[in-house]
Order: C-alpha cells, then sequence, then structure tokens
C-alpha cells in the first residue's frame, strides 16, 4: 500500500527516486521521503506530510545529491501522518524504508528502551531501524545484521535499508510485502512495484517471500528463507508505460472506465473456441481438478468480493455447484468447515492484498481441494502461490477506485462457471455456446453502455446537494447495486448503502425522503415486475429514482422518476453491463463534489497489511 523506491548508482540517483515515487501516487499515501548518502559522505533526508510534490519542492530548494538512497511514500497505519513519523527512519548511521505492519513492535520497542534507544516517532518501523541498528554494532555487516534482524520480526514487512558505515550497497528484505529489484548497466534499483523502475530499466527480479538481497552497483545477492544463497529469474518486462499516462481524460478512472471493451476483449482472447471455454486457460491440470469439484469456497476483499457475490449466483444457477463467499478479512480468523472437493477461489486486482493472501496460505492447512486465483498481476504473490490462475488481462489499473479490473474479474468468473459446468456436464444443453456467442459481443455492448457517457454525466447533477443514497438490486445485480454503492462513497464521500430490492420493507425504507435519491438497475428479467413493486414503494414515500433500465423492461420517466434507458443484454452478462453506469455516475458526482478522484481520502490502492 506505501511506495519503496531504492537506488545504488554512479550517477545522482536523487531526481530517480523522486520519479519512481511519483509513479506510485497511485497506491495512496499520506506523506513522502527520501533519505540519501550524499557526496559529502554523510546520510541525509527529506520528510515531507502530504504529496510527493512537496517533497520535492522541499527538494529544489535545499538539495540532496547522491548515489546512494531511499524512497518512500507511507500510509498511516501506527501514528499520524505528520514529518516525524514519514519513512525514512534514522538509527545511527543508517536509514529504513518499510511497507507493512509489525505486530510484535510493542514487545521490541520496549526491549531497545531498555538499551538505551530513544523513540522520536510513533511508528513500527522504527522499531525495526533501532533493532537493525543494535544488531550491526554486534555484527558489523549490514546484510549479516538485516537477517538477524527479521528473525525477531513478526508480521508482513517490505524493507530497504542503507547505511553510512557500508555505502557500496542497498540491503532488503521481503515478507508479505512485495518488492522487486530493477536491473541496470552499472547501475541497479529496488522498488515496490515495477512501475516505479520503468524509466531506467525493463529488466527486473521479483522477490519471492522471505527473501534477502544485497545489492550494489554491479551485483545482486539474494538469500532464501532458509538462508542458502538462490538465484531470481531476471524478466523482461515488455508492457508499454502508456496506462502511467492519463491521456485525453481528465483522470485515469475516466479513463480505465472507457478502457473496459477492450480490456475485456483481451481477457476474452485465446480462452473460447468455437462454442466453449478453454478449460486449459486455467492450468494444464485444470480439467483434472475441475471435474472434482462439487463445492466452491470464494475469498476475496471491496471490489474483489462483490465479483465473488456474483459469481455465486452463476457458480450455483448454471454449473449447478453450491458456492460461498467470504471477506478475506473474516474467513482467516475463524474457525471453518470444509466441504469435501472444494475449489477454493481468491480474487484480488494486485495479488498481493494482505487479507487474501493469508486466507489462501489458511487454507492450504485446511483440506481443500486445489486453490484458483483470478488476478491482474502475473507476477503477483496469489499468483505464485496458487494451484491455477486465470490472469484479468486489465492492464495497470492507477485510479484507487477500481473499474476495469472488477469487470475482468466478472467475465473470469464467468468462464471459470462455464468450464466447470462444461467439465463436469452439468450445464444445460446449448447454454455454453449460448452464452461464448454473448461473450464475444460483450465488448460492443460495454461500448454502447460508455456511450451513454453524457446522459450518466447529466443525472450526476441530481446528487449535486445530497450526502445519502440507496443503491437497490435483485439476484446477480444485487452485488452490482454493492459495488455502486462503494464505488459512490470510495471517490465522492457520499454515505451509500445497498440492499437487495426486497428488503426495502424490512427497514431501509425509514430513511426514504425527498433527500434520499435511490439507484437501481433493472435489467428485463425474471425479477423485474417484483423489482417495479419495490420501486413504486419508494415514490409513495416522495423517494427519487434513478433506474437504469433495459430498453425492453416498459420503463419511463416520471414525476420523481429518472429512466436511463440500457441496451438489451443477456441476463446472465448484465451483471458486467450495468455496472458501467454505475462507475460513471459515481465519478461525475465525484467530479461535481471536487474530490480527488484518483486518490481519495484515506484508501489506498493495494492493500498490503490487515
Amino acid at each position: 500500500m506505501c511506495g519503496i523506491v531504492g537506488a545504488v548508482a554512479e550517477r545522482n540517483i536523487t531526481a530517480i527516486l523522486l520519479e519512481g515515487l511519483k509513479r506510485l501516487e497511485y497506491r495512496g499515501y499520506d506523506s513522502a521521503g527520501v533519505a540519501v548518502y550524499t557526496n559529502a559522505g554523510k546520510l541525509e533526508r527529506m520528510r515531507r506530510p502530504g504529496k510527493v510534490s512537496e517533497l520535492e519542492q522541499a527538494l529544489a530548494a535545499e538539495p540532496l545529491m547522491g548515489r546512494l538512497g531511499i524512497a518512500h511514500t507511507r500510509w498511516a497505519t501506527h501514528g499520524a501522518p505528520c514529518e516525524r513519523n514519514a519513512h525514512p527512519h534514522f538509527s545511527g548511521d543508517l536509514a529504513i524504508v518499510h511497507n507493512g505492519i509489525i505486530e510484535n513492535h510493542e514487545a521490541l520497542r520496549a526491549q531497545l528502551s531498555v538499551l538505551g534507544y530513544e523513540f522520536t516517532s510513533d511508528t513500527d518501523t522504527e522499531v525495526i531501524a533501532h533493532l537493525l541498528n543494535h544488531k550491526l554494532k554486534d555484527l558489523g555487516d549490514l546484510t549479516v545484521a538485516l537477517k538477524a534482524t527479521v528473525k525477531e520480526l513478526h508480521g508482513a514487512y517490505g524493507l530497504a535499508v542503507i547505511s553510512a558505515s557500508q555505502p557500496d550497497r542497498l540491503v532488503a528484505a521481503r515478507s508479505g510485502s512485495p518488492l522487486v529489484i530493477g536491473l541496470g548497466l552499472g547501475e541497479n534499483f529496488l522498488a515496490s512495484d515495477q512501475l516505479a523502475l520503468r524509466q531506467v530499466t525493463d529488466r527486473f527480479m521479483y522477490l519471492e517471500e522471505g527473501d534477502i538481497a544485497e545489492i550494489r552497483r554491479d551485483s545482486v545477492q539474494i538469500w532464501d528463507i532458509s538462508g542458502k544463497a538462490v538465484e531470481r529469474e531476471a524478466v523482461q518486462y515488455r508492457d508499454g508505460a502508456e496506462a502511467a499516462d492519463k491521456g485525453e481524460y481528465r483522470h485515469y478512472m475516466l479513463k480505465e472506465i472507457h478502457e473496459q471493451p477492450s480490456v475485456v476483449q483481451r481477457t476474452l482472447e485465446g480462452r473460447l473456441s468455437a462454442n466453449q471455454v478453454l478449460v486449459q486457460a486455467f492450468g494444464p491440470q485444470a480439467a483434472e481438478l475441475f471435474a472434482k469439484v462439487r463445492n466452491v469456497q470464494i475469498v476475496a476483499c471491496g471490489t474483489s468480493y462483490h465479483a465473488g457475490m456474483v459469481a455465486r449466483y452463476w457458480l450455483e444457477e448454471l454449473a449447478g455447484i453450491p458456492c460461498q463467499v467470504e471477506v478475506a478479512s473474516e474467513f482467516r480468523y475463524r474457525k471453518v468447515v470444509v466441504q469435501p472437493d472444494t475449489l477454493f477461489v481468491t480474487i484480488s486486482q494486485s495479488g498481493e492484498t494482505a487479507d487474501t493472501l493469508a486466507a489462501l496460505r489458511n487454507a492450504k492447512e485446511l483440506g481443500f481441494l486445489a486453490s484458483l486465483a483470478i488476478c491482474n498481476v502475473g507476477i503477483s504473490s496469489l499468483v505464485r502461490e496458487s494451484d491455477l490462475t486465470l490472469l484479468t488481462q486489465a492492464g495497470r489499473e492507477i485510479g484507487v477506485a477500481s473499474t476495469k479490473a472488477f469487470t475482468t474479474q466478472l467475465v473470469g468468473l464467468l468462464l471459470l462457471t462455464l468450464s466447470l459446468g462444461q467439465v463436469r456436464g452439468t450445464l444445460a444443453a446449448g447454454v455454453e455456446a449460448e452464452l461464448v456467442e454473448e461473450l464475444r459481443r460483450l465488448p460492443i455492448r460495454l461500448g454502447e453502455a460508455l456511450a451513454m457517457d453524457a446522459v450518466v454525466e447529466k443525472t450526476a447533477e441530481l446528487f449535486a446537494d445530497k450526502h445519502h443514497t440507496l443503491f437497490l438490486g435483485r439476484g446477480a445485480q444485487y452485488p452490482v447495486a454493492m459495488e455502486g454503492s462503494l464505488k459512490l462513497k470510495e471517490i465522492s464521500y457520499i454515505h451509500a448503502e445497498a440492499y437487495p430490492a426486497g428488503e426495502l420493507k424490512h427497514g431501509p425504507l425509514a430513511l426514504v425522503d425527498n433527500d434520499m435519491p435511490v439507484v437501481t438497475v433493472a435489467p428485463n428479467n425474471e425479477l423485474l415486475e417484483k423489482l417495479k413493486s419495490n420501486l413504486q414503494e419508494v415514490r409513495a414515500r416522495g423517494g427519487e429514482l434513478i433506474v437504469f433500465a433495459d430498453e425492453q423492461a416498459a420503463m419511463t420517466n416520471g414525476e420523481g422518476t429518472h429512466v436511463i434507458q440500457m441496451p438489451h443484454i443477456h441476463d446472465i452478462l448484465s451483471p458486467i453491463l450495468y455496472t458501467i453506469p454505475l462507475q460513471l455516475l459515481s465519478y461525475y458526482v465525484a467530479v461535481l463534489k471536487g474530490t480527488d478522484v484518483d486518490q481519495p481520502r484515506n484508501l489506498a490502492k493495494s492493500v498490503t497489511v490487515e
């Protein structure tokens, strides 16, 4: 969730560190800092609360020039977002930056205080700095001291350390928080995301869980969790940097919403035959494993959890497989009764979501049949640690509020549903061929939904002075309503709740008045008439309705009712289509409210801590 950048080179690296931080701003943060072993032969730092631009201005006024350095963007977990809590943290002649949470920091703080160390911040990270300093005094070598230090840390960490006493190296450790080494010519780099280093290299080496690395200007050494020296494969990153450019769009979020037809097309490519899903898209053992599946357990967080909720309707209706969906942070901390032959499915945009990763690792001890990751990042921990994988091909998603990742996750989950039904022989005759054909048309349908952009922008004006909103849906549209509600609250800061439409009279109806807009999605399916009755309950209480309705649903505008006509689509695929206008609505409401659309307050893109 925070950002790390490091460099060791034969040139001044301050500008490289700053550019790396800028490229990691999409993750969400509240302060930024840099530490450099300067040409004057000493370790110096600059830290600022707020945006990287504040740090950049400070460095312009007081430059730090050097060939070894680390930098960080922090998202507060321990201590307020202020300069003294910002990274890097110092102890003696060393500086450290840290992503993650150290769970035993209080016990370590007490021990270190007895040893005479004084703490100047409220962070758990400063504990690591002092502990490492203590080890370095005894052991003399920075790398050896780091190996000894991490043995006493409980929790998650991605660490980068430099020392004025050993200015020939940058050392790093990874446990539960991703780190990547960038390989150059006569210079090497470190980051929490390869995007931070794309301006200096396209060759990367990904640290595995438990790895320790010593990075010098002309060499890289890595030791695994057992302490054995290992080599990690160098990978050339060929994806272009265009994802980091907003292009013609005002915000990354709007750009990513409009990319959905193309990324859905990419997600489908190579995975469909003439009338079937290619099961091997999930891995060479997929068909054999899928034939044994009798139950599915889905675990995810946030937007990915909503995708899993939609999939439950599909799996049970189409494939006839019982499915449970649970929030990862709940699943990992309760006693779980595993049904026989259950496929454990995780969903994550980044593949580094801490709770989802922990749930996967826990699941491996519980006797699940196999694990499957639906993820957008091929080199992520979630992908590497799962038995089967489907990559969603959404491309880099910069906006904190997920859009194209969600719709491609839904496509991946529908492919999973059809694959399970195909292998197990539980799909009704002709259903797979029909849905494969509908999937081929889906990018066109999404384009038609995006063509409603101006209509949705006008509709957003209804929310200009509103502070609360209800979202309603029935069946598989209920999770879509939940996702629409989440998007609105994430980026416009309007309080929003979602309910199954049939639950209105069981409590939420008490909230409805002319200051509470009610947004609903109304595809033309067997639940439409029941939904219309629910909407009449809203109008009878003076509630204002915004209805995204199938063009064949025979719904029209009226007093207090605003109907936006949606292109007709097969009911199974309707959750994917109806997501689009809800994303656009949230976006345009946020623009009207004047919020930070791409980096909403208090949130981060990749949640790599609990």
